[in-house]
């Protein structure tokens, strides 16, 4: 990973995660605990892409985290329940015991429900002005229900019982929902902090977004669980419809390529103030975990 896209992460995670720590500050109890615990650890990729939209358009740091934040608290809610017995029954995510393990299912479900709540509270009382967080948080709203993350993830649902297989075009239309909403939403966040175009980082976004998906269908079969962090494989094992069970890996491999080259593409007009934008999409389709 270039040196100037990890510390920009790094820094990304140490802010987001000191954000939150903040708007939990005085609570305690199991809830507090488990939230806390759900928002440590991952790559933070949202709450980076928040920060350089941000970044690249003028917009002050301060002023981005709290967006960046909301983003990372919705993303954790999303893990947290999809790692419920109801839905993946997963046991382990980024290396550590699933929160429905490491505490129990009720308190699991709760946690989830107190940070998508959370995400709300921190984009509402952000320095923005008010008309640019009624904006994002109506933005964040669209891309994290029904008509994005929470409706892709129940057409992935639906998936696995249907009558017919899906089809590639099927897969690429449920994954734009269920990964890449919040990752297009986290892209172009800068340009409505900013007022600016939003064109190209919606661009960037969703060409980044759907690459993303299909570096996690290779990295379900060629992957270390023990980098990732999770079990693997267990799509191959339910006969799921992925990108790459459905283009062959090499295929699917070249598909991702293609689409980091659109991304970058999509933000030819900011030269290399965007630079460190550019490497986030290549290493998102080299990434081990």
């Amino acid at each position: 990973m270039p040196p100037d896209l990890k510390a920009a992460l790094d820094r990304a995670a140490s802010l987001t995660e000191e954000a939150v720590a903040k708007a939990l500050d005085g609570e305690r109890g199991a809830v507090a605990d488990a939230m806390s615990y759900a928002v440590v650890g991952g790559k933070c990729l949202r709450g980076f892409l928040v920060l350089e939209s941000a970044r690249v358009l003028g917009v002050d740091e301060a002023a981005a985290v709290p967006a960046a934040a909301a983003v990372e608290c919705v993303h954790a809610y999303s893990l947290v329940h999809d790692d419920m017995p109801c839905m993946d029954d997963d046991a382990l995510r980024r290396g550590q015991p699933t929160v429905h393990k490491a505490w129990d299912e009720g308190t699991a479900l709760l946690v989830g429900d107190a940070l998508q709540a959370l995400a709300f509270e921190l984009v509402a009382t952000g320095p923005l002005p008010p008309d640019r967080r009624l904006s994002l948080s109506w933005s964040l709203a669209r891309a994290a229900g029904l008509r994005g993350m929470v409706g892709g993830q129940a057409d992935d649902i639906a998936a696995e019982t249907a009558s017919h297989a899906l089809t590639l075009e099927d897969i690429s239309a449920l994954q734009r929902r269920k990964t890449g909403a919040l990752i297009e939403w986290s892209a172009a966040a800068g340009a409505a902090m900013a007022g600016a175009e939003s064109g190209p980082f919606e661009t960037y976004g969703r060409a980044l977004g759907l690459a993303f998906q299909i570096a996690d269908d290779v990295l379900d079969v060629e992957g270390d669980a023990a980098l990732v962090g999770k079990a693997l494989r267990k799509d191959q094992g339910r006969g799921k419809a992925t990108f790459v069970s459905l283009m062959g890996l090499d295929e699917a491999k070249a598909r991702a390529e293609a689409l980091v080259t659109e991304a970058c593409d999509g933000l030819s007009g900011y030269g290399e103030r965007a630079e460190t934008l550019r490497q986030a999409a290549r290493f998102v389709i080299s990434r081990q975990n």
